[in-house]
């Protein structure tokens, strides 16, 4: 959540993060409300809280009949004193609920706008041309005998898939590349959870705006992840971490599931809006003032794995409509796809500042700069960054260096990863 200072200190800075979302600024004011309700409800306890301690130390003083008067009072009062307690409560569950409404603040050089009015930063390579009708990589898994996708849509349903032969080989070279190159980073390699309970869900933004996309096993208090920043995010909650170990960077892999809702009759062919995919994330936990330098440095990453697939690609500042719950800034690298003659997201890095952790409650200790001030623990920064899924970067690949007779050239970073394979060729 944010800042609750920031809320009642400048308002108006929240009410101006709103529109720039494309949201209502009706819940700052809601939120304001519920902060002197919650207030007013406090001091309200506090009052016939110590009334009553006071009375009760007066009855131990007492005897006889002005003792018997006094126990009166304190039985009336104590009734009081639960129901100011009751309203409290529900004064604080009012407040925090109005607080965690409100998204957090988009940066101020987050283009305004929605999904379309995002700007592009930079455009990397050369668009690949081709001097004979280009295949779609549905066309071509299937001469490589490397997607299966009408047998995965007999298994499991829409959506869903085989990767097969080769394409099991590449998804698994992908993944093993974006390891050696996090790890070459200093990232610390994790596999993480698939199921998480409510908590690491909710902490993370994912029962907000993206709840409709989101997987519950029926029965059981757990939730099948779209991406292992949800487990990355919880595995520290409720922890001080050690300011000297900042940053802690993790590339983590976890199998991802996304109920794709609302893109129904979108990208219904291939396999590049799926229910389900691996994918390499890094996560990162620092402090709220170096997040925005390591944002920098989480694209840059990146940047260096779509090199590495030798993809013409573009670099774009997404619009703080489209950002996520908990993001501050976002930014996309989207490659070329050439059946479908424009460029489309692989990796997307964001800066969730100290939102994530104020839900999570992971803190570290304040420096004379930060915003606690120093010795008083503060809220770290959150940030994330795909490196690698095994569906998005395969079909890059596979239609930007596909040649003429049905097969693609290997990447020269990936051919370390397929025993020296320099050529895909057509099984029949």
């Amino acid at each position: 959540m944010i800042d609750p200072r920031v809320l009642r200190d400048d308002p108006d800075r929240v009410r101006a993060a709103q529109a720039k979302r494309g949201l209502s600024d009706d819940v700052v004011d809601r939120a304001l409300a519920a902060d002197a309700a919650r207030r007013e409800a406090i001091s309200a306890f506090e009052s016939r809280r110590a009334e009553q301690k006071q009375l009760g130390s007066q009855v131990a003083k007492a005897s006889g009949e002005e003792k018997q008067q006094l126990l009166a009072r304190t039985k009336a009062l104590a009734a009081g004193v639960k129901e100011a307690e009751a309203d409290r409560v529900a004064a604080e569950e009012a407040w925090t609920a109005a607080l965690g409404s409100i998204p957090n603040l988009a940066a101020e050089e987050s283009p305004a706008g929605g999904e379309d009015d995002y700007v592009v930063l930079e455009t990397v390579g050369t668009r690949p041309e081709f001097d004979f009708e280009p295949r779609d990589h549905v066309e071509l898994g299937r001469l490589l005998g490397a997607i299966d996708i009408e047998r995965g849509v007999k298994v499991s349903g829409s959506r869903f898939y085989f990767l097969t032969g080769v394409g099991a080989r590449l998804a698994r070279a992908l993944v093993n590349l974006a390891f050696d190159r996090a790890a070459a980073n200093g990232f610390t390699e994790a596999i993480a959870p698939s199921l998480v309970r409510p908590h690491a869900m909710a902490g993370t933004g994912f029962l907000d705006q993206a709840a409709d996309d989101v997987y519950k096993i029926e029965g059981q208090d757990l939730y099948l992840v779209g991406t292992s920043e949800v487990p990355m995010a919880a595995m520290h909650a409720d922890e001080i971490l050690d300011g000297a170990a900042l940053p802690m960077r993790y590339a983590a892999f976890s199998p991802c599931f996304r109920k794709e809702a609302g893109s129904h009759g979108k990208d219904t062919k291939g396999i590049f809006r799926v229910h389900w995919f691996d994918k390499v994330e890094m996560f990162v936990y620092t402090t709220v003032e170096e997040s925005y330098a390591e944002h920098q440095r989480l694209l840059a990453w990146e940047k260096e794995f779509m090199d590495d697939l030798e993809l013409h690609y573009r670099v774009i500042d997404v619009a703080a409509g489209d950002l996520g719950t908990s993001a501050q800034r976002k930014f996309d690298c989207e490659a070329w796809i050439a059946s479908q003659g424009r460029f489309r997201e692989l990796t997307s890095t964001s800066n969730c500042t100290d939102f994530q952790a104020r839900r999570l409650d992971i803190r570290t200790a304040g420096s004379a700069g930060s915003a606690g001030g120093e010795g008083r623990n503060v809220p770290v920064a959150t940030l994330n960054g795909t490196l690698c899924s095994t569906n998005r970067p395969l079909i890059a690949l596979l239609e930007t260096h596909q040649q003429e007779d049905g097969s693609v050239r290997v990447p020269q970073a990936l051919r370390p990863y397929l025993g020296g394979l320099e050529v895909l060729k057509p099984i029949a």
